[in-house]
């Protein structure tokens, strides 16, 4: 039994392992994204299953997969082996994806008229790909999955960065030497791809070019800050940092520290790892920046103490009660001064005055009006979740009415949340829970 150079790497390993491990098979690196036909020649094909794509109705275990494609298309392309024999047109095998594939195939057959089942993204390799080369990228499928960490986004941008330039060095007839492949490390590989290229503008690699490659949601200035933090830092204590989950700008901020001060900032870091208490590492970079004269020990004894202040100061404005004048001026700045029922107790239903002699029967009559088996009612979501959401979604109109745009994957986003919210919204009113008075009520106060 032969083996190849790949080896399988154990589980919680790192994606910048992965991908360089994934760099030393042949038919992986010659990877390329097609947009492949649903039906035809030049379709994929698989092993038959259990249920046709051409049903009537879709397979329920499919059913929120085609939804969300149905909105904002196939977000992760599939994995397909080209398969080529002599005298015959090369065929395409679905390797990875069968459900993904099913949901395409139904999508094209039932809704023909929506332009995301008009096609298959896919990434195919030559093939016959060895069984470990297939769970070497299912492994690597399934972990990317998982939310990349900024270590992890800065060598996957850095890698793409060097295919992109890779392909245009060697259009323009510029060797690229096999030692230059061989570099594992995508900072130091792109440096070395960068000095083949010399001052050859028309073989740059431009951010845009790559994030628009990726079809990333990202900018310019946060793919260079992310690269340009994970250049500055060493490989381990990036990966140290990726398991800290530590932010970008806390990394930005460590790297300016090391660099001025490397052994400070090691020992702040070593100070804070082992003593599990790497939340305070943002405020003792912040020290250490600010007063150089202050060693490890010191920086700490301080970022604590600043920590603790800004936590009794947020306790502080958590647990202070409102004094009665700041609840009549709340009151006062929610209402309604157009509707005379807001500032008329007599006009609300079940409202009375204080002393009112009508109180205890309105209390009754409300209690008979409430069915016997009605169901309990469920806890009220908190208003100052309302608020912000409020906020949010006015902050949005008035942006989309001033003429931006609303990018294609936060357009699908929006559209399933709110379809998710429209169907509460409607439980709601059958239940009684809204009428026609809430409704004025809510427009009034949009």
């Amino acid at each position: 039994m032969t083996s190849t150079s790949l080896e399988v790497p154990p589980d919680g390993g790192s994606m910048i392992r992965l991908t360089e491990i994934l760099h030393r098979s042949a038919k992986l690196r010659q990877r390329r994204f097609e947009m492949l036909p649903l039906r035809g020649q030049g379709a994929p094909f698989t092993e038959p299953h259990a249920r046709n794509p051409s049903d009537s109705l879709p397979p329920s275990e499919l059913a929120d997969l085609i939804s969300s494609m149905s909105v904002i298309g196939l977000l992760e392309p599939v994995l397909a082996e080209e398969i080529v024999v002599d005298g015959k047109a090369p065929t395409i095998r679905l390797v990875t994806g069968e459900r993904r594939l099913r949901a395409m195939r139904w999508g094209a057959v039932n809704r023909p008229d929506n332009p995301h089942f008009q096609a298959l993204p896919a990434v195919v390799c030559p093939g016959p790909l060895s069984e470990e080369e297939r769970h070497m990228w299912r492994f690597v499928e399934n972990f990317a999955r998982e939310p990349l960490r900024p270590g992890e986004q800065a060598a996957a941008l850095l890698y793409q960065r060097c295919a992109i330039l890779v392909g245009k060095l060697l259009k323009a007839g510029k060797p690229v030497p096999q030692e230059v492949y061989a570099i594992p490390d995508p900072a130091e590989r792109f440096l070395a791809l960068e000095k083949i290229r010399g001052t050859d503008s028309s073989c740059a690699a431009p951010w845009s070019e790559v994030l628009n490659r990726l079809g990333l949601q990202l900018n310019e200035r946060k793919a260079s800050e992310l690269v340009r933090a994970f250049r500055a830092l060493p490989r381990d204590l990036t990966e140290e940092m990726d398991e800290a989950a530590i932010r970008l700008n806390t990394r930005i901020r460590f790297a300016e520290l090391r660099n001025g001060r490397a052994q400070a900032a090691e020992g702040i870091w070593a100070a804070l790892k082992s003593s599990k208490r790497l939340h305070l590492l943002p405020t003792a970079v912040n020290v250490g920046l600010e007063d150089p004269d202050l060693g490890p020990e010191e920086v700490i004894a301080e970022a604590e103490e600043r920590q603790d202040t800004a936590n009794a100061g947020r306790r502080a404005k958590l647990t202070r009660v409102p004094t009665q004048t700041e609840d009549q001026e709340e009151s006062e700045d929610g209402e309604d001064v157009g509707n005379p029922s807001a500032l008329d107790p007599n006009t609300v239903p079940g409202v009375t005055q204080p002393g009112d002699p009508l109180q205890p029967v309105a209390s009754a009559a409300a209690a008979e009006a409430m069915p016997a088996d009605a169901p309990p009612r469920r806890p009220a979501v908190e208003s100052n979740t309302i608020r912000t959401a409020l906020d949010g979604i006015r902050g949005l109109l008035a942006e989309v009415r001033a003429g931006k745009e609303i990018a294609r994957y936060d357009r699908g986003s929006l559209l399933l949340a709110l379809r998710e919210l429209s169907t509460h919204l409607d439980d709601a009113s059958i239940d009684g829970a809204t009428d026609h008075d809430t409704i004025s009520e809510g427009s009034e106060a949009a």
